[in-house]
């Protein structure tokens, strides 16, 4: 009887429901792997249908990633592998955007521009992201649910409301690839007491994909496995867990020390202060808050909508997903826990943890917990929501709430292809874009820049001759011949990392007050000078602790897997 009653519920995987991950992917299993594929990329695709009739949505941060990516590519096409200095940024004085902004979506970004238009290649960018989000949901959901349950899991989640969001309004192309990584990072949780020291790895991969992608999703992807480790050991009564997921806590920091700790150590060397400026701060970004900009108001109404309508829904489903609390104990607290978690960090009276937990406060914006929020979302609607009818209504009324915040709070912004060649003919002639505050150097005011300033001027009366023999983005040459000893100011900010030699002897370089451009002091007569971005001891650093620990997880790896088949029967 017991087998009849869990062969009838359709929410209790099937035997092959239980089998890991490895083995969906397996070639024996490809077959079944090919709906599911093509189910999440038509969800994918019908996230960015509206493309087609209204070109690219301009969403908050789209001209920051655009512009990141094609200054990339023209980098690439220069020789620099892993760009450092935003050259063009702040029209020609450049910025370290690259040392503090995350690698993964700008190479992405980068590599699409590289193969296909720019008026396309933002599209491709979300349409991709989206896709490895469902395929990630996929896996996870087909640990516990059957395969057509699983599907549908899967679709919800490439096409969940925040997602849809974020893709109209935000432009928030790092935050929406980090969305891919969560379920994953469930998936790994809910492993980690089973398979012991093997899920270690995985568990340290996932951090540091997080730490490499979106720094706020990785603030939240740390608190996340720790609260989801302790719930799993809690249930399991395993305090083992808790030492695997702190192991891949470090694990993953590690691997991602070549971009973690330079971003870190140099934040001494720039306003970084500025992310958390008015607007942007937690206080100023709980759901319903109204602060003294109108703008920001509506969209914050539009996202305060969207987040209360997923919270209320979700409720509801989880009422008639209870059951699930039995049949899978692990899966259910756990999604208990990470949602309650996310749904009050987005509530005002939360703000004593923003002010006071670690970090905390550099995610900026509570509501994008609901990145965490949408993978209970999609589970639970579909295990709750088991009719047909059911889950057609859900996604109808999520539908419904999108359109009626599109077209009665505020609609999206559009750029036409036009607009995007106008920003690219702005890289290929070396004219430059408006940088971000927070990447400037300490004591530099962007707003006192002059956008036709020389590349090498000189200060004072002195008489002079420049020519300049090499202007790259970690690389300048010029030959100035003065009438008598004088200071040569550089269409460039004087940053930390910047090398100056005047005739092969390294010089001092100074700092312009105010605009904080960087001054080089010459002698009378004939100066060959070379300003170089160098490696500073923390990339260097950073690199070692991340190859080090990149062998050493391939050893431990391997170790492992050896002694899997040692143990195995047969």
């Amino acid at each position: 009887m017991e087998q009849k009653r869990l062969k009838r519920d359709p929410s209790q995987a099937s035997p092959a429901g239980k089998a890991s991950a490895d083995s969906l992917l397996s070639p024996e299993a490809s077959p079944l792997f090919l709906l599911p594929v093509l189910t999440i990329m038509a969800a994918a695709f019908a996230v960015i249908v509206p493309f087609f009739f209204k070109n690219n949505p301009s969403g908050h941060d789209f001209e920051f990633h655009l512009f990141s990516w094609m200054e990339v590519l023209g980098q690439w096409k220069q020789g620099v592998a892993y760009p450092r200095w935003a050259a063009l940024a702040h029209w020609g004085y450049g910025e370290a955007r690259f040392v503090f902004y995350p690698p993964a979506s700008w190479t992405l970004g980068a590599a699409l521009g590289a193969l296909l238009p720019w008026k396309v290649a933002p599209g491709v960018y979300i349409w991709v992201a989206l896709c490895a989000s469902g395929l990630s949901m996929f896996l996870l959901a087909r640990r516990c649910l059957r395969r057509n349950d699983a599907i549908f899991a899967a679709a919800l989640y490439a096409a969940n409301p925040y997602y849809i969001v974020i893709v109209y309004w935000r432009s928030a192309f790092a935050e929406l690839l980090a969305g891919a990584l969560l379920p994953l990072l469930l998936l790994c949780a809910l492993r980690v007491e089973r398979e012991g020291g093997g899920m270690i790895v995985p568990l340290g991969l996932v951090v540091a994909a997080a730490w490499l992608t979106n720094a706020p999703s990785a603030v939240m992807v740390n608190y996340s496995l720790v609260l989801l480790v302790v719930i799993v050991a809690l249930v399991r009564r395993s305090p083992r867990v808790l030492l695997h997921g702190g192991i891949a806590v470090l694990l993953g920091a590690a691997l991602a020390a070549f971009y973690i700790l330079p971003a870190a150590y140099e934040e001494k060397w720039v306003n970084i202060a500025e992310v958390l400026a008015p607007g942007v701060r937690p206080q100023d970004n709980f759901l319903f808050t109204i602060i003294n900009d109108a703008d920001h108001n509506r969209f914050n109404l539009l996202v305060s909508l969207t987040a209360t309508t997923e919270i209320i829904m979700l409720a509801g489903v989880a009422w008639f997903a209870r059951r699930w609390r039995k049949q899978q104990p692990e899966t259910w607290w756990t999604l208990t826990a990470w949602t309650i978690a996310a749904t009050l960090l987005m509530f005002s009276f939360s703000f004593i943890l923003w002010q006071h937990l670690p970090k905390l406060r550099f995610v900026q914006l509570p509501w994008r917990w609901l990145l965490c929020l949408n993978v209970a979302f999609a589970l639970l609607v579909t295990v709750g929501a088991r009719r047909v009818f059911s889950r057609v209504l859900v996604c109808a009324v999520m539908l419904i709430v999108i359109v009626v915040v599109w077209r009665r709070v505020q609609q999206p912004w559009w750029d036409t292809a036009a607009d995007i060649e106008e920003m690219h003919a702005t890289i290929d002639d070396g004219e430059g874009y408006e940088g971000v505050d927070e990447y400037v150097p300490i004591g530099a005011d962007a707003y006192e820049l002059k956008k036709d300033a020389r590349r090498v001027a000189i200060e004072g009366d002195a008489r002079a001759r420049i020519q300049v023999l090499q202007w790259s983005p970690e690389s300048k040459l010029f030959i100035a011949e003065v009438s008598k000893p004088a200071e040569l100011v550089l269409r460039l900010f004087n940053y930390p990392a910047w090398r100056v030699e005047v005739n092969t002897q390294a010089v001092a370089a100074e700092t312009r007050e105010t605009t904080g451009q960087m001054v080089i002091p010459v002698e009378a007569g004939r100066n060959r000078v070379r300003v170089t971005f160098i490696r500073t001891g923390d990339r260097t650093v950073g690199g070692w602790i991340s190859g080090t620990t990149l062998l050493l997880m391939i050893v431990f790896a391997m170790q492992h897997k050896r002694r899997d088949r040692r143990e195995t029967p047969g």
